[in-house]
């Protein structure tokens, strides 16, 4: 799991966080950055305007974006908004908790080769990484790109500088595959459009990670454009698969229908 040396988010901090449990006045959930910590988003920050039934706008497991309104370390409340976070807002902070979530898989491996746990890690040199760089992914993309000397004034040994320049140079250069695609959807709900758009949301945000991105694009009903980029033809295909099904599936649960339609590849 992602962590960060402070025990706490500041305020008005974007934070990654998994949904433990919706009541009829809010929603508690665990900071998945901050060691599984608990907050509150209490209903009014939940979405806009009245909310006839939470549930339509919130879930227990869900991964959601939320801003740190207040914190109360001595007490350990921490307060958060759902509304107040932005769609763009929520399209950076879950690319870089993507591209976070994947530095530390490297960090870890580094780890191993040192015969270190991943706490040790952090201790020794994930934090001062994150000090200097403002998080994992920066730091170990400079490392890989520019070589060992960013980490000059860095204060780690030479073992783990040695480590990571090893593990990190795939993110020199990833290559990326592009393929294309459209869905046709159709909803015949009062509410079919955030129907259609709360589906396709959920169906990217489940296949896109820190190697694979998925964007969902408006061509004019019932199109949609579906564009994946991946290391591979044979993942971005995987991926392209998978956003359709979801997002169809989704639809057909709820009394609507879809079909999807292989556009073209591009190369790298």
């Amino acid at each position: 799991m992602v962590r960060y040396r402070s025990e706490f988010p500041s305020p008005d901090e974007l934070v990654v966080c998994t949904v433990s449990k919706v009541f009829s006045q809010g929603a508690f959930v665990k900071l998945d950055e901050y060691g599984g910590k608990e907050g509150l988003i209490h209903i009014s920050e939940v979405a806009s305007g009245w909310i006839k039934n939470i549930r339509e706008h919130i879930r227990e497991g869900q991964k959601v974006v939320c801003k740190v309104l207040a914190v109360d370390e001595q007490k350990g409340h921490v307060d958060l908004s759902l509304r107040r976070v932005k769609e763009n807002e929520k399209r950076w902070k879950r690319e870089q908790w993507r591209r976070e979530q994947r530095a530390e898989k490297l960090l870890e491996l580094a780890a191993r080769k040192l015969k270190k746990t991943l706490d040790e890690a952090y201790e020794e040199v994930g934090f001062a990484i994150q000090d200097k760089f403002g998080d994992l992914y920066s730091g170990l993309e400079a490392l890989a790109r520019e070589g060992k000397k960013v980490f000059d004034g860095l204060n780690v040994s030479k073992r783990w500088v040695n480590a990571l320049a090893h593990v990190s140079s795939s993110l020199a250069e990833l290559p990326t595959f592009k393929i294309y695609g459209y869905l046709e959807l159709y909803s015949p709900a009062p509410d079919g459009v955030e129907k259609l758009r709360s589906a396709m949301m959920r169906a990217r945000d489940s296949v896109s990670d820190g190697d694979v991105k998925v964007e969902i694009s408006y061509m004019g009903s019932p199109r949609y454009r579906v564009e994946v980029a991946a290391p591979s033809y044979k993942e971005a295909e995987a991926a392209m698969q998978k956003v359709a099904e979801l997002v169809i599936n989704s639809l057909e649960a709820d009394g609507g229908r879809g079909e999807f339609h292989a556009e073209r590849k591009a190369g790298k």
